[in-house]
């Protein structure tokens, strides 16, 4: 049986005329697609294209397979069209929340697949900034909404309508401006060592970060500039420019747009958990075929987060423009 990606392959090229336009339709490189059509060369044991200096023909072979291909291809997408509305996924649309990272650098990959997959769902996606985002589930003004807490922090009352699927844990880290003397070494800092640094202190009203910024007092961090809403650059930028020490999830230091020293903290206990929430007293087929992207996409759910940007099968990516 031959790979269907490859007689997709093989057909755009017969429509193009050519491997480098064919390869720019299909989001491939040049010689990617050259080696999905010798593939398909092997499999058959045919020559199917010829090459000149003016592009790209088929051999006889190639023609009829291109014919079958075709058909092949269409039955398969008769194929997907069928079994989406029979499992509810071909039509409507699946609404989503979210805060302002995940939206950015979190969401759109697995978006992304989601809509290969499921092309026929619309999508709508709405800012609502955690916990907010639990209580527009439970309203049912979206399918599933992304938050977070923070620990330390006191459990967060879900209504009984609504259930959280955790996706990733991530540590919180120091951030210092660039060769700060705090920033120096590969060990763990103890949090004693923050008695008596400036801190610039992370929204210290917003309820997710209140157990946090407890845990800094409690070690004697001094506040020195106080940023009242969530937003993550404007920190990393302050604290760039020498104004103070912060403690920031690992993603948005690794990938702050200022420079910025980081370093891990003793003990590390201090985390960020980012989940899903959703009904559980509805059936939704999209919003569960999302949630199971999400799964794919990062792996055990809770498993701690390293840093680094994975393939849309398994991003770890986040970024310091919002909470």
């Amino acid at each position: 049986m031959y790979d269907p990606t490859r007689l997709a392959a093989l057909v755009a090229v017969a429509e193009a005329g050519s491997i480098t336009r064919a390869a720019e339709r299909l989001g491939y490189t040049p010689p990617a697609l050259s080696q999905q059509v010798a593939k398909l060369e092997r499999e058959t044991g045919a020559t199917l294209l010829v090459r000149s200096h003016r592009g790209t023909r088929l051999t006889g072979a190639g023609e009829l397979l291109v014919v079958r291909a075709r058909r092949v291809l269409d039955e398969m997408e008769l194929a997907r069209h069928e079994l989406a509305r029979l499992t509810g996924l071909s039509g409507g649309t699946l609404r989503l929340g979210t805060f302002q990272t995940a939206g950015i650098h979190l969401l759109p990959p697995v978006l992304s697949a989601f809509r290969r997959a499921h092309p026929d769902v619309a999508l709508a996606v709405a800012d609502h900034e955690p916990p907010h985002g639990i209580a527009a589930v439970a309203a049912g003004e979206v399918d599933l909404a992304l938050t977070h807490t923070y620990q330390p922090a006191p459990p967060v009352p879900l209504p009984s309508s609504v259930g959280v699927e955790p996706v990733l844990v991530e540590e919180l880290v120091l951030v210092t401006a660039p060769g700060h003397l705090l920033a120096g070494g590969s060990t763990r800092l103890p949090l004693s060592e923050l008695a008596g640094q400036p801190l610039i202190s992370m929204a210290p009203d917003h309820p997710p970060r209140q157990g946090v910024e407890a845990a800094l007092a409690e070690a004697g961090a001094t506040p020195a500039v106080l940023v009242e809403t969530p937003g993550y650059a404007l920190v990393c930028a302050l604290v760039s420019a020498g104004l103070g020490v912060a403690v920031v999830p690992e993603m948005v230091a690794a990938t702050a747009a200022t420079p910025v020293g980081t370093r891990l903290l003793e003990p590390g206990d201090l985390r960020r958990t980012i989940s899903v929430a959703h009904r559980t007293d509805v059936t939704a087929p999209a919003a569960d075929a999302f949630r199971a992207l999400l799964r794919g996409a990062f792996g055990r759910a809770g498993r701690h987060r390293t840093g680094g940007r994975p393939d849309v099968r398994g991003h770890r990516d986040d970024a310091p423009q919002g909470s």
